[in-house]
């Protein structure tokens, strides 16, 4: 029991104590990996504690790495690297260009105490709920995109409910947790209006929405812009044997869809920008040069994890919409 050490009328709470006692011990060699930590009830009555005093004291070791728990033997020490105050379990739905951005902007703003583990789970509901079930706990913040996923909530809601962030996306059922998201009904809505003097001299605007991984408020406001400015217009979920039509404008959120309306517009002697136009959906540094640039509506991705970093530090709760704009180039 020398390793735990409480001192009454300190005004350090006890379980602050209880801390500070094993960062102490692991500083001074006389605790190293592996090793046993005296056990709750031994705490408990060395010190007459509550269980939840100790246990308190435990769960912040626990999210932090610095100890690990064994059901009915007890809690031992993972680590010893103690200057790591905090633990990000950041989850992704894939990796990308864009969330790549997010990442190391995230990184970059975050600072060297906070240790962050990032993982994928690549729009698949049940590895969604793997990771978040088994990692639940064992961090000190969560930052989750959830996208459009069934069930997100509920398995989000099983979390501590401070130690949660939603990025990227967010949802009615989830409106109560602190976040940094696009609008995306207001964002394509508002892009569009921008644009509107250029699309005026085209006859139908299309959107390609496969529907799997895209957004459905990017189609929910195409939709509203085409109805409230009489815009003869259409969505369909896959392009690869249209024919481009004179006079058509693609709204496109998926490069890979992009390169197949390019590419069948040259086979048949189109000229972009005059012939037919093209929006894209987010930013990258090819669309510049690409056709002599593309007309994209893209968020600021490094803001969007700039200001996340920022939120997690200060432990500040806002929901905060990270705004978009329509980038004009010569496909429009």
């Amino acid at each position: 029991m020398n390793i735990i050490s409480i001192q009454n009328n300190l005004g350090i709470p006890k379980y602050k104590q209880i801390i500070a006692s094993v960062e102490s011990s692991i500083n001074k060699k006389n605790l190293k990996k592996g090793d046993r930590l005296p056990s709750v009830n031994k705490v408990c009555l060395a010190f007459s504690l509550s269980r939840d005093t100790v246990l308190q004291a435990y769960d912040e070791l626990k999210k932090r790495g610095i100890i690990y728990a064994i059901p009915g033997k007890g809690y031992y020490i993972k680590s010893v690297e103690i200057t790591i105050k905090e633990r990000v379990f950041l989850l992704f739905d894939e990796l990308n260009n864009f969330k790549e951005d997010i990442y190391i902007s995230f990184l970059r703003n975050i600072g060297e105490e906070v240790q962050v583990d990032i993982f994928f789970y690549y729009f698949n509901t049940k590895v969604f709920k793997k990771l978040i079930n088994d990692n639940n706990g064992a961090y000190t913040k969560y930052i989750i995109m959830p996208t459009d996923l069934a069930d997100a909530a509920s398995c989000i809601n099983t979390l501590p409910v401070n130690e949660v962030y939603i990025l990227d996306q967010t949802s009615e059922a989830l409106k109560a947790y602190p976040s940094v998201c696009q609008n995306f009904p207001k964002d394509i809505y508002d892009a569009l209006v921008k644009g509107k003097t250029k699309l005026d001299k085209y006859k139908k605007l299309i959107m390609i929405f496969p529907g799997f991984r895209e957004p459905l408020g990017m189609k929910v406001g195409f939709l509203n812009f085409c109805n409230d400015f009489s815009f003869d217009n259409e969505v369909i979920t896959e392009f690869r044997e249209r024919e481009v039509k004179v006079g058509e404008v693609y709204i496109i959120p998926n490069d890979r869809d992009l390169v197949r309306v390019i590419e069948k517009s040259k086979r048949q002697d189109l000229k972009l920008g005059v012939d037919f136009g093209i929006i894209s959906y987010n930013e990258t540094p090819l669309k510049k040069v690409v056709e002599n640039g593309i007309t994209t509506i893209s968020t600021n991705f490094e803001e969007m994890g700039k200001i996340m970093a920022k939120m997690v530090l200060s432990g500040k709760k806002q929901n905060i919409e990270n705004k978009s704009s329509l980038i004009m180039r010569n496909s429009l």
